[in-house]
């Protein structure tokens, strides 16, 4: 049995209930390649979105320990944050000045934050990688 070219139908192939095709052949086409401008869109949400979060469990350590975020700071973090993209770290040490970020990189998110002052002598696990800014 030899495989079918799907290329070659004017329309989608759909299973269930049939509905009528509305619109013409173009818009149809671009229905069909609509995987472009999905990754058009994604990719635009994936840009503007570069922003850190904090987790709850993090903003409670920020206000615990009194972290100094200025907006140095959180651009500074945002900044390592887009490194650790590039070399493809999931969890990541993001040192900035005297505080250190636990990040999760994939999420955007800062699971937990140490100033400098109770850094000494921890121990940082379930790390794969460490960007100092």
């Amino acid at each position: 049995m030899s495989p079918v070219d799907f290329n070659r139908f004017s329309v989608p192939i759909v299973t269930g209930t049939p509905r009528p095709i509305v619109g013409n052949q173009e818009q149809q086409q671009n229905t069909v390649s609509g995987a472009n401008s999905f990754q058009e869109i994604f990719q635009r949400e994936l840009d503007t979105n570069k922003e850190v979060t904090f987790s709850k469990h993090a903003a409670q350590r920020v206000a615990q320990r009194q972290v100094d975020l200025s907006e140095d700071s959180i651009e500074r973090l945002n900044q390592g944050v887009q490194l650790a993209k590039e070399k493809g770290l999931n969890e990541t040490l993001i040192l900035v000045d005297k505080t250190a970020f636990i990040v999760n990189v994939k999420n955007n998110m800062v699971v937990t934050t140490v100033n400098s002052g109770e850094s000494v002598g921890n121990v940082f696990t379930n790390i794969d990688g460490t960007v100092i800014i």
